[in-house]
């Protein structure tokens, strides 16, 4: 039974005291007293069709192990729709999430010792999960304007990097890899003989003005991707995610995942993710809306409220990159946040040494709560 979506207004209409009920790391990590505003979790209900999949699931008691199923076929349709992306069902892999995928491809495709290229500022479990497999991290830092540094890319294969782990749309920044450095880096990856791992979780989250391309799109012969509907329809604890190949030599690589692996996938969370795929839709464009609106208002309050804080303007998701270097807190603005105003961003150091100075804001709920977020970082900065 297709249920109703949620209507526009609806995002803006959570409450802080609801939310504190919740019992996920992002409302229970801090005292009750701080306002968490750090970890890639949104504050809005459900999607209709992915909560009536799930009360329905419970209902029948169907809590088991997981099985792919559907979801391929599912996701291959959304990719089609959303992005005019081609998928075919039969080249894909499921694991738990996307950081499972990383390390499994990264544990199959290459060896202890290997090189392998990153871009920071970026997703601190790259960092950590690469070094816990024994791979050497290479940092190939974005340029100043947060595009992909191709020459040091190139640099980075000729000296033996064995593959690229690709963040796109990039994790803290917002950015989107334009089509042509895609293809560029898809070309040095073929000419080096390098594998990439593209982790494009926040791709269905792209904002107005921008268009996401997938790597596989201008680079199948090298590259896996990596794609779930967990942050998009906000699902992370139920564990599912997808590596997508796109040629059949990928897809040969991709097999080589020991099998077993995907059994750590969540069973509600492939049902949940079909749902989402197949019927959240309406649902997501009308949060992709509300995150339009909630980054102007961002932009708004970082010059009214924010003097000496500069915005790294996202082109996609809800999570804001700000320099707070102007304010000469020190290398974790962050943590003067948490300690004087009492509301918790991700510092931004672990990022790289390209953030210190810097701190991520999530954006993922309402006006409300974001205006009260950017009232108590003032007040650190004004004690």
């Amino acid at each position: 039974m297709r249920s109703p979506t949620l209507a526009p207004a609806r995002f803006d209409e959570v409450r802080l005291e609801e939310l504190r009920a919740r019992r996920s790391a992002k409302w229970r990590r801090y005292p009750p007293d701080v306002l968490p505003a750090w970890v890639a979790e949104m504050d809005f209900p459900l999607a209709p069709p992915v909560q009536a999949t799930l009360a329905a699931a419970v209902e029948r008691g169907d809590t088991g192990y997981a099985f792919a199923g559907e979801l391929a076929e599912a996701f291959a349709g959304f990719a089609a729709a959303r992005f005019g992306w081609t998928v075919d069902p039969a080249r894909t892999f499921l694991f738990a999430d996307v950081m499972s995928g990383v390390a499994e491809l990264v544990r199959t495709l290459t060896a202890p010792g290997d090189g392998v290229v990153v871009n920071p500022p970026v997703y601190t479990p790259f960092f950590t999960t690469l070094r816990e497999l024994g791979r050497a991290v290479v940092e190939v830092p974005l340029t100043a304007g947060r595009r992909l540094d191709l020459d040091r890319i190139d640099a980075a294969f000729a000296g033996g990097a064995r593959a690229l782990l690709l963040c796109n749309p990039h994790n803290p920044t917002g950015t989107v890899v334009a089509r042509e450095e895609l293809a560029a880096l898809a070309e040095l990856a073929d000419r080096h003989g390098a594998i990439v791992v593209s982790d494009e979780v926040h791709a269905p989250l792209t904002l107005p003005g921008a268009t996401h391309t997938p790597y596989l799109e201008v680079g199948a012969q090298n590259g896996i991707a990596l794609v779930s509907a967990s942050k998009a329809f906000n699902l992370a604890g139920l564990k599912c995610a997808l590596g997508v190949a796109g040629s059949a030599r990928m897809a040969a690589a991709l097999a080589r995942v020991p099998a077993h692996v995907s059994y750590h996938a969540g069973h509600l969370g492939v049902l949940a993710s079909i749902a989402a795929f197949r019927e959240g839709g309406p649902w997501l464009d009308a949060l992709v809306a509300h995150l339009d609106r909630q980054r102007e208002r961002l932009a708004e309050l970082v010059r009214s409220e924010l003097p000496g804080v500069a915005l790294v303007r996202p082109q996609a998701g809800y999570l804001a990159w700000l320099d707070c270097r102007g304010l000469r807190l020190g290398d974790d603005p962050a943590a003067v946040f948490l300690e004087r105003g009492r509301v918790a961003l991700s510092p931004g150091p672990p990022f790289g040494e390209q953030g210190r100075g810097f701190a991520r804001l999530n954006f993922g709920t309402s006006g409300e709560l974001l205006a009260e977020a950017v009232r108590r970082i003032r007040a650190a900065i004004e004690r």
